[in-house]
């Protein structure tokens, strides 16, 4: 039996919608993953009176070398009174940069002073450094919750 060459036949009608399909749904689902994956990632810090807690390192480096001049800056964006910050100096580890020596910098010191009663609040703060290619700055925001 001669098929007509102006029809196709099942399997490749199949074909045809199934590899755009394929193709649509893996783009569709691939964005829909990037695009939401940080979206819910929040850091939280649980803070008992007299308490403190290191909230993260402090350097700026480039090529695995501190750039930094002088004593990096802690600017309260937006939290609770609460909360007092100092920047313990020392040699760090930047592990997200891949370097396999410490370099100059320190870690973000938070402590509660007195707490009267439980609180939510969030915290914003920036860092500010003073570098050889100029003025640099560093964000972070944290959901916190006080308890004396």
């Amino acid at each position: 039996m001669q098929r007509d060459d102006k029809q196709p036949g099942i399997g490749e009608v199949v074909m045809r919608v199934w590899l755009p399909t394929s193709v649509f749904s893996f783009c569709l689902s691939t964005a829909l993953f990037f695009s939401c994956a940080g979206v819910h990632a929040q850091t939280r810090i649980a803070l008992k009176s007299g308490e403190s807690a290191e909230l993260g390192l402090v350097y700026w480096i480039s090529n695995c070398a501190s750039i930094v001049v002088g004593n990096p800056e802690i600017e309260v964006l937006e939290g609770p009174p609460e909360l007092t910050f100092s920047i313990k100096p020392g040699m760090v580890l930047p592990r997200a940069q891949k370097c396999a020596k410490p370099v100059r910098g320190g870690t973000v010191i938070v402590t509660a002073k007195d707490i009267d009663e439980p609180k939510q609040a969030t915290l914003t703060y920036r860092i500010k450094y003073k570098t050889k290619e100029g003025d640099r700055q560093r964000s972070v925001v944290y959901n916190v919750s006080l308890f004396p």
